[in-house]
């Protein structure tokens, strides 16, 4: 009972915005999210503070300090941990009624049945692998529910240039040209899906310090990618 009374509390300023019956909808949803980085774990957020009680977070990685300066559950508290435990505790601290289920695993041709995208009314893809991205974006648009996918965040630090379309309508996106690419060659996705990208695409100015080269971010764009997404899910339930 006192669950359901901090609930009802919690979601007082959405259901004013959005009212009473669309708040029912978006609790009874079933959301799945790919890859909790710098994208995906503002996006999770975002949907549980939004109403959201039904969500399965999904990525295989530890907490590292290179993530600090764009991932939400990431803190010098937390290097090491897993990834989805961290974000898990997070968001039922926000609603301790709603449902997460946390799944350390890698998105792959050889997992993707274990996931059951069947199940879900909205699939979000933020993950960084082109193969399993492509994978996940056939198996995805084969099932009922809404797909969005999101772009490179990578390179980018004019948050006005961020914007929604069509993926094949996406313009400037290398992530968008590789997928596009490799999807024509592989199978064309079986419907269409919004994606979140941006045209700007910058070159790493600071020295790099690590044996490889990653890929330069910053946590406003990243997160704008995130609360995009989520955005995009409740303006779908809206219509």
């Amino acid at each position: 009972m006192l669950k359901m009374e901090i609930e009802q509390d919690l979601f007082q300023r959405t259901s004013l915005l959005l009212g009473d019956e669309r708040m029912k909808k978006i609790a009874g949803v079933r959301v799945i999210i790919f890859g909790l980085g710098g994208v995906g774990s503002w996006c999770a957020e975002s949907l549980v503070r939004s109403g959201i009680r039904h969500l399965t977070i999904v990525d295989f990685d530890r907490i590292c300090v290179s993530n600090i300066n764009r991932q939400l559950q990431a803190t010098t508290k937390t290097i090491g941990r897993v990834k989805v435990e961290v974000l898990k505790e997070r968001l039922l601290e926000i609603n301790p009624s709603a449902e997460i289920n946390a799944l350390q695993m890698t998105y792959s041709p050889e997992t993707s049945d274990f996931f059951q995208l069947q199940n879900y009314d909205y699939i979000i893809d933020a993950i960084d692998s082109l193969k399993n991205k492509v994978h996940l974006i056939q198996a995805a648009t084969q099932t009922n529910a809404v797909f969005f996918s999101s772009m490179g965040a990578a390179f980018k630090m004019d948050a006005s240039k961020i914007q929604v379309a069509e993926f094949w309508k996406v313009k400037g996106c290398p992530l968008g040209a590789a997928l596009r690419s490799k999807l024509k060659k592989s199978g064309l996705p079986s419907k269409k899906f919004q994606c979140v990208f941006s045209e700007e695409v910058l070159k790493n100015q600071g020295i790099n310090k690590t044996s490889e080269t990653p890929n330069g971010t910053i946590a406003h764009v990243t997160a704008i990618f995130g609360f995009t997404l989520a955005g995009l899910v409740l303006q779908d339930m809206a219509i």
